[in-house]
């Protein structure tokens, strides 16, 4: 069996940081607090101090650090993600990992000895775009859009020196990471842009008799029942009226979840397994963290005997979107 996939786990906060290390993260991501990160929500993410103490207690329990600088470049404002970069080099991150052709640039040079990975947000899912970008800056890690069946991961494996690092576990995106316009469509703004779908100064939760309506900037994107869990609207994952029948159009809540497909992902050789979440709270990263860490020591100690726990799918269940999963892309039977 190939050698374990280091699991990277999100760190949304110093408390997320420390839970996902604490539980068995093998690296944590992480991202300053602005619109250089794809997960720009207020009161998430690190100030200079803040990240400094971070990096400190992770390393201090041999934990990697990676940044995500993973927005790109807005016109007339190229320095300020320049700074980031030059930011997270002085910090002594162990990788930042970038989406922007130009910041790639940028790092490579300014900071030669930097670790760099491409992130998910570079839409990368080929072997010669990835190798574009190991030629070119120097990347060592490509982290892999939600798109590909296992199948084509593994034809990437084998035509890229590049270690490949895909998602294992949390919520999956409709578009092709890195190419979102439903967001820009409703509000003009996107991850991409200021580092956020469906920002929350859009977001209106109107309450009408045995009713709550979700709008995004005046759109209407679901309206649930006084005992239904209300989400958060993001255009994907709405209800929309289709002829004549009120279903998610596009992508039901739901979460990618990996751990019956462990040994095949090990099996193909990918370097790293990652769980999305960088918004979500440290009971979620300590949940995930920690059963993911006990079913990739239980494929290490038997892989022949390797099976999916009830107890891990049932402390997974409780932190999914819509208490659903699914293994999203990895097996697509119609294709």
């Amino acid at each position: 069996m190939n050698a374990l996939p280091d699991l990277v786990c999100p760190a949304g906060s110093l408390p997320a940081l420390k839970a996902a290390v604490d539980n068995g993260a093998d690296a944590v991501y992480l991202g300053f607090k602005n619109d250089t990160n794809a997960r720009n929500f207020a009161g998430l993410n690190f100030d200079p101090k803040t990240m400094a103490e971070g990096i400190r207690y992770a390393h201090g329990k041999g934990c990697e650090v990676l940044l995500a600088i993973n927005t790109f470049p807005q016109a007339g404002r190229v320095a300020d993600w320049q700074r980031a970069v030059d930011g997270a080099a002085d910090l002594g991150v162990d990788a930042i990992i970038l989406a922007d052709i130009g910041l790639l640039d940028y790092a490579s040079r300014r900071h030669p000895n930097q670790r760099l990975h491409l992130s998910v947000q570079g839409s990368a899912t080929s072997y010669e775009a990835i190798n574009f970008a190991h030629r070119e800056f120097g990347v060592r890690r490509a982290v892999l859009p939600r798109v590909l069946t296992l199948a084509q991961v593994e034809h990437v494996i084998k035509n890229t020196p590049v270690e490949i690092e895909v998602f294992g576990f949390g919520s999956l995106c409709v578009m092709n990471e890195g190419r979102c316009w439903l967001s820009s469509y409703a509000c003009g703004e996107s991850p991409n842009t200021v580092g956020a779908c469906s920002p929350a100064k859009y977001v209106k939760w109107d309450k009408q008799p045995g009713a709550m309506e979700t709008r995004l900037n005046g759109i209407l994107i679901d309206r649930f029942g006084d005992a239904e869990p209300a989400g958060y609207p993001t255009l994907c994952k709405g209800r929309f009226e289709v002829q004549g029948e009120m279903y998610y159009a596009l992508e039901e809540p739901t979460s990618l979840n990996v751990l019956a497909i462990l040994p095949e992902i090990v099996k193909i050789g990918v370097r790293a397994i990652k769980v999305e979440g960088r918004q979500r709270s440290p009971a979620y990263v300590t949940q995930v963290t920690r059963t993911l860490r006990a079913a990739l020591s239980a494929l290490a100690n038997d892989k022949e005997r390797y099976h999916v726990k009830p107890n891990w799918q049932a402390e997974l269940a409780k932190v999914s979107e819509g208490n659903q999963a699914t293994l999203g892309a990895y097996n697509r039977p119609w294709r």
